[in-house]
This record gives structure tokens, C-alpha cells and sequence, in this order.
């Protein structure tokens, strides 16, 4: 309000609706404008008939009902633009009553973001993930140390293994070519016990007993 007007008492602005009243308004003049035309196509039909009846007979009331029908049929028309305009508008303001909800929500939740976020510092966070990396690779360098064989390294050399194998298998070859058959039995049972190891072992036993005497005598 200007200053002349606060002087003068000029008029309070009024606040406007709110968009679901202004949505509520419209489709309550829908639901009017709506039972109007259902009304006037009732009239219309009513002339209709009236003109039919009296036909030729009664031209001159004949005529009259259709220009009564003529008449509604004029105002049928001006409701159904009225009703594409209303329609029109209130799905506008659904539309922007829903566009204020979804704007409203999203700012709610950016809101909760920034405040989710409020202690945390991003330089902190990648120094806290670095330590993170870093305690991984020393957990696996630990693993690897404690998996390593260190009793028994693995210093074989393939290589050398298979190359030794082939000049195995090639010496047979050779052998077979020659006419010389690699025995393939085991070697004959070695005896238990050889014949000087017999006797080395009762000779033992003979100067066992003699030492075993020699110590009795000594005891008596």
C-alpha cells in the first residue's frame, strides 16, 4: 500500500486462493456447467417433439419450438467452450499444484542431503579411503609373507625337469633301437640276513657271553 493510500485508508489487499482451492472452485462450475447442458439437451429434445407433433398442422407452433431449440442449442454451445476453458485451466493448476509438491520434496531432500553432509570433509574422506587402500595392500602383503613356503622354497626349475626327462625317454629309445630290453621287473629280493652277516652276528653273541661271565666274576 502506498502512502497516500495508508493516509487516505485505501483498500487492504485480499489474498488470493490457494491453488487446491482454485482447483476445487473450477470443478465445482465443471459439475454446474455440466448438469446446464444435460438440462438444455432435455429442452432441446422437449422442441423436438413439440415440432413433430404439430408438423403441418399447427405450423406456427411448430416454428416456435424450433426456435426455442435453436436458442438452446446456441447456449449448449457457449457452455461446451466454457467447459474446454475451465477444463483447460484446472489442468493447469493440477499441473503446477503437482510441480510445486515434487519441487518441494526435492528441496526437503537436498536439504537432508546438506545436512547429512554437514561434518563430513570431503579431503577427510579421501584420506580415510587412501588408509583404507593402503591397510589392503599391507593385510595382503601380510598373507603373502605368512603363505610363502620358506621352509622349502620352490627353487625347482621346471624346465631343467622336462629336459631331463626327455633325454630319459630318448635313452630308452636308443636302447630299444640297439636291441637292449630295459628290464622292467624290480630287481631281484635282497636276503635278510647274508651268510657273514650270520656269522658276524653269532661271533657277536659269543663275545657277549664272555664279557657277561668276566662280570659275574668280578661280582663274586
Amino acid at each position: 500500500m502506498s502512502f497516500l493510500g495508508k493516509i487516505f485508508g485505501g483498500k487492504k489487499e485480499e489474498k488470493g486462493p490457494t491453488t487446491h482451492e482454485a482447483i476445487q472452485k473450477l470443478r465445482e462450475t465443471e459439475e454446474l456447467l455440466v448438469k446446464k447442458q444435460e438440462f438444455l439437451e432435455r429442452k432441446i429434445e422437449v422442441e423436438i417433439q413439440t415440432a413433430r407433433k404439430h408438423g403441418t398442422k399447427n405450423k406456427r407452433a411448430a416454428i416456435a419450438a424450433l426456435k426455442r431449440k435453436k436458442r438452446y442449442e446456441k447456449q449448449l454451445t457457449q457452455i461446451d467452450g466454457t467447459l474446454t476453458q475451465i477444463e483447460a485451466q484446472r489442468e493447469a493448476l493440477e499441473g503446477a499444484n503437482t510441480n510445486a509438491q515434487v519441487l518441494n520434496t526435492m528441496r526437503d531432500a537436498a536439504n537432508a542431503m546438506k545436512l547429512a553432509h554437514k561434518d563430513i570433509d570431503v579431503d577427510k574422506v579421501h584420506d580415510i579411503m587412501d588408509d583404507i587402500a593402503e591397510q589392503h595392500d599391507i593385510s595382503k602383503e601380510i598373507t603373502d609373507a605368512i603363505s610363502n613356503n620358506v621352509a622349502f622354497g620352490n627353487d625347482v626349475d621346471e624346465d631343467e625337469l622336462e629336459k631331463e626327462l626327455e633325454e630319459l625317454e630318448q635313452e630308452d629309445l636308443d636302447k630299444e633301437m640297439l636291441g637292449i630290453t630295459v628290464p622292467s621287473d624290480a630287481l631281484p629280493d635282497v636276503p635278510a640276513e647274508l651268510p657273514r652277516d650270520r656269522a658276524r652276528g653269532s661271533k657277536t653273541k659269543t663275545e657277549d657271553d664272555e664279557d657277561f661271565k668276566m662280570l659275574e666274576s668280578w661280582a663274586t
